[in-house]
């Protein structure tokens, strides 16, 4: 890991993975208890409209991505909330308008090339000017986790509590799909926006299978997309393999050995310990066989 430290594009990157493992469990935690899984992916093919637009008009394609993106979030809150459809359809809707938009907007600025970089991520095409945008980004989502924790906790755990405690649910709603579009910006350059919600939800699921309580998961989950990142990241550098898929099948092996551990530990705890006079029974019964 040492040896790659010597070049500043993974320097840069190394540091782009640190945010990333971050951001990206944080607010899949939130995610997840929503039961809005696929609102990373979805988010994610919108942003690919945001990315052709900003190739085609000659601006950057991180801001391009960031806009579309948080707009389209805001979209798909609104169509769930008002749709009688359904939370799935319009995240369908979006889903294939926004990976339709992207291809045909990117085909005509004749960028086609430069596009798989941000599907399936390029840790080579991070910048520093790109690095100094995703931090911003990084700090505006843990605020948003910092300000509005334990009102996004009860808005994911009841929408109906959360409504009659006074919350205001749709502002809220909102504000999760929204900073759910700023994490797919802050990881698309390194993993890809094909593969973002992968670290956004992996880590999560992983992390519940061996804690107890929101806090607990969401700060394990936040430890498994580091170590999956960085560790990924060291081993696409020192093996010439992508990013993208190295950081999400790493954190899949993380789940998977949390799966087997979370198990062990469950079967353990259900075996209940023998009462006092039990064991002094046990005890001297084994004693009798073995005197006679």
């Amino acid at each position: 890991m040492l040896d790659m430290l010597q070049y500043e594009f993974m320097r840069i990157a190394l540091v782009s993975a640190v945010l990333i493992g971050l951001t990206a469990p944080a607010v899949g935690t939130f995610i997840v208890q929503r039961r809005l899984s696929l609102l990373g992916d979805g988010v994610g093919h919108i942003a690919l409209t945001g990315i052709g637009l900003a190739l085609l008009t000659g601006t950057s394609p991180l801001l391009g991505a960031l806009a579309v993106s948080v707009l389209g979030a805001i979209a798909i809150e609104v169509l769930r909330a008002r749709s009688r459809s359904g939370g799935d359809v319009a995240l369908a809707i979006l889903f294939y308008g926004g990976l339709a938009g992207g291809v045909l907007l990117t085909n005509l600025e004749g960028g086609g090339t430069s596009l798989q970089a941000y599907l399936f991520g390029s840790i080579s095409s991070v910048t520093l000017s790109d690095l100094y945008v995703v931090a911003a980004l990084a700090v505006v989502v843990f605020g948003v986790v910092l300000l509005f924790g334990r009102e996004l906790f009860l808005l994911c755990q009841d929408e109906d509590v959360a409504r009659a405690a006074g919350l205001p649910v749709r502002f809220l709603s909102v504000l999760i799909a929204a900073t759910a579009a700023i994490t797919v910006v802050i990881a698309m350059r390194a993993i890809g926006l094909l593969l973002v919600s992968a670290l956004m939800i992996v880590p999560v699921a992983a992390a519940q299978q061996v804690t107890r309580g929101f806090r607990a998961t969401m700060l394990v989950a936040m430890g498994v997309g580091v170590l999956s990142a960085v560790t990924g990241l060291a081993g696409s550098f020192q093996y010439d393999l992508p990013p993208g898929p190295s950081i999400v099948l790493l954190a899949l092996a993380i789940f998977l050995a949390a799966v087997l551990g979370g198990s062990v530990v469950r079967r353990r705890r259900a075996v209940p310990a023998p009462l006092p006079g039990e064991a002094r029974a046990d005890a001297r019964a084994e004693a009798e066989v073995r005197g006679g």
